[in-house]
Formats: structure tokens, C-alpha cells, sequence
């Protein structure tokens, strides 16, 4: 890969973490006065405020590599559906309170080790803004395994609602581990992370996880993928059409 490539690389590959960090974000703060009590309420969205501040990060230094004008806001705010390279588990809809808390653990699990291994990227840019987030992961891995240990072991019907939403969320997770030409080609020069090399790790801390709040590991017999590559559900065009309204609505509009 010869240098303009690879400056054109990393931008995508900022602008990717950048849309996983904007869309869950968005989807936690969905959530700000309508959780099951009120510290929780705080808590989700603090959670979604870390994701937003994230996703800032990974667009500002996008928007310095472009060398082109455009600005965090242009990423988030002036893109198209098919513009987004989140993966789907980000955009699913928030669910009941039981598909969140699963959703959040399973990206957390991910996240965590996932941050920790950017810490080590050539670029340090990538690697400083991993610095900040690792922190903060850690934080929200501790928060989201307790709920689910909470949710699994409680009611029956806590139980019920977790299992039904680990059964959902499953073949949802598959495209975690997955890497496509130029992520693989990023790995080669050690600016990304190898998401492959995390899955065994990924997959034996949630297994004892789903084991001590007495929820099955679904069988894994089907996936979904696509996001990478712009191909996403229909939810994620609900999502955008609130998150980007006021921008579209008054274009150029500043704080």
C-alpha cells in the first residue's frame, strides 16, 4: 500500500468507527427519560454521551485527513444511508430494556479488547483516541455484565425478555469479526485491529457470562452482514431521518 492509499485507508477506516460510536450512541440516548428508573436513565445516557464524544473523534481526525473542508458534522449530518459503514448491530431498534442491556454487553465485551488492541496501532492518532476510550469501556463492560447477570438471574420474565434478546441479537454479531480488503490491508501495516484474532477471546467471556445468568447460547445458525459496505436495515434510515432533521431542515445551521 503506498502512502496516498494508505492516507485514504485510514480515513475510511476512522470514519467507520466514527459511524459504530454515532449510531449506538444515538440509539442509547433514545432511552434519556424513558428508562426504568431514573439512575439508569442517567446512566444510559452518560453511556451515549462517552459514544458521542467517541464518534467526534474518529470524524475530526476523518475530516483532517480529507483536507477538503468538510467537518465532523459533515459525517454525521450530510450522508446518506448508504454512505454509513456502521455495523447492523449498532442500528438495530432499541427494543425493551432487555435487548439493550444484551446488545450493549455483547459490543462491550468487543469494545473493550477491541480498544485495547487500537491502543497499539501505528497511527497515533487511532491509538490516542483509543487511549481515551479504554477507560471508558471498561466502565461500561462492568455496568452492562451486571445487568446482564441481573436480568438473567431474576424474574421469570427478566429471563425470558434476556434470552429472547440474546436469540435476536446473535447473528447480528458475526460481522464484529469480519475484515474486508482494506481492514485487512491496515492490519498488514499495523494501523488496525485484527477483529478475527478477537473472536476466540470475545466468544469464551460471553459464553461464561450468558452460562452464570443461565441464558443459552443461541445455536448460531444465521448471520447478517453488510454494514461495512453500506447495505444496512431499514431502521438505520428511521435513525438518520431524526438525527439528521435539524441539519437538513436548515442547512449550514451552527450552534
Amino acid at each position: 500500500m503506498n502512502a496516498a492509499n494508505r492516507h485514504e485507508a485510514v480515513l475510511q477506516y476512522a470514519v467507520r468507527l466514527g459511524d459504530d460510536a454515532l449510531v449506538l450512541g444515538h440509539r442509547l440516548s433514545e432511552w434519556c427519560s424513558n428508562a426504568p428508573f431514573l439512575e439508569e436513565d442517567l446512566a444510559l445516557t452518560n453511556v451515549a454521551l462517552d459514544y458521542i464524544g467517541r464518534a467526534r473523534m474518529f470524524y475530526s481526525y476523518a475530516a483532517e485527513l480529507s483536507g477538503d473542508g468538510r467537518s465532523e458534522d459533515s459525517f454525521a449530518y450530510l450522508r446518506d444511508c448508504r454512505e454509513f459503514t456502521n455495523l447492523l448491530l449498532h442500528e438495530l431498534p432499541r427494543g425493551d430494556f432487555a435487548f439493550t442491556m444484551a446488545r450493549q454487553y455483547l459490543v462491550d465485551e468487543y469494545a473493550l479488547a477491541f480498544m485495547e488492541a487500537l491502543l497499539e496501532s501505528a497511527d497515533p492518532q487511532l491509538a490516542g483516541i483509543a487511549a481515551k476510550a479504554v477507560k471508558e469501556s471498561r466502565y461500561h463492560l462492568r455496568r452492562s455484565r451486571d445487568w446482564m447477570l441481573r436480568l438473567g438471574d431474576g424474574t421469570e420474565e427478566s429471563h425470558r425478555r434476556l434470552q429472547s434478546a440474546i436469540d435476536d441479537l446473535w447473528g447480528y454479531t458475526h460481522e464484529l469479526f469480519e475484515l474486508d480488503e482494506l481492514e485487512q490491508e491496515l492490519v498488514a501495516a499495523g494501523i488496525a485491529v485484527d477483529s478475527a484474532a478477537l473472536r476466540p477471546a470475545w466468544d469464551a467471556a460471553v459464553r461464561a457470562t450468558l452460562d452464570e445468568a443461565t441464558i443459552a447460547v443461541p445455536a448460531g445458525d444465521w448471520s447478517v452482514r453488510g454494514g461495512r459496505q453500506g447495505i444496512h436495515t431499514e431502521s438505520l434510515g428511521h435513525l438518520l431521518s431524526e438525527l439528521q432533521f435539524m441539519q437538513r431542515a436548515y442547512p449550514g445551521l451552527e450552534w
